[in-house]
């Protein structure tokens, strides 16, 4: 029978790890390889979806900016409308508005003129039917409950 020496011994025991290194490293392989095939599958989905997606985007973008235009061109009609207003105001109250609040006081003043001087002498008390305000509302005479005067 033939001895086995220590080193074919070790020779044996570093070609197993050897193996047992080389069939890890092929089951890592195989799995890396099959998850960059899944990643590369992955990308080319996504590169599909994202195109026509990018382009509804920039569509819609771009029709963003059309409005905006249009809105930007209405709010500057809007503004010079306002300032055609403001002075248009403006000139009416300086042109008319003198004459009108002298012409408000002439008629005042030939009413009042006209009338006699009634406004200066207070009216009696049992000529006006006394009201009483409760909470900010007023309730004719006729209607409320008569009170003894303390």
């Amino acid at each position: 029978m033939h001895t086995v020496s220590g080193g074919e011994v070790a020779g044996i025991l570093v070609a197993v790890f050897w193996a047992i290194l080389v069939s890890f490293l092929a089951v890592a392989l195989a799995r890396l390889a099959q998850t960059l095939r899944a990643t590369t599958k992955l990308v080319a989905d996504v590169t599909d979806q994202a195109v026509p997606l990018l382009s509804d985007a920039s569509s819609a973008v771009r029709s963003a900016q059309t409005q905006i235009d249009r809105v930007d061109a209405i709010a500057s009609d809007v503004q010079e409308v306002t300032s055609n207003a403001s002075a248009l105001s403006t000139t009416v109250a300086s042109t008319f508005g003198g004459p009108l609040v002298k012409v408000a006081a002439f008629g005042y003043g030939v009413r009042r003129a006209l009338g006699g001087r009634k406004e200066d002498v207070p009216a009696s008390p049992a000529k006006e039917p006394r009201r009483t305000v409760i909470v900010g509302r007023t309730i004719p005479a006729a209607r409320r409950t008569k009170r003894k005067k303390d």
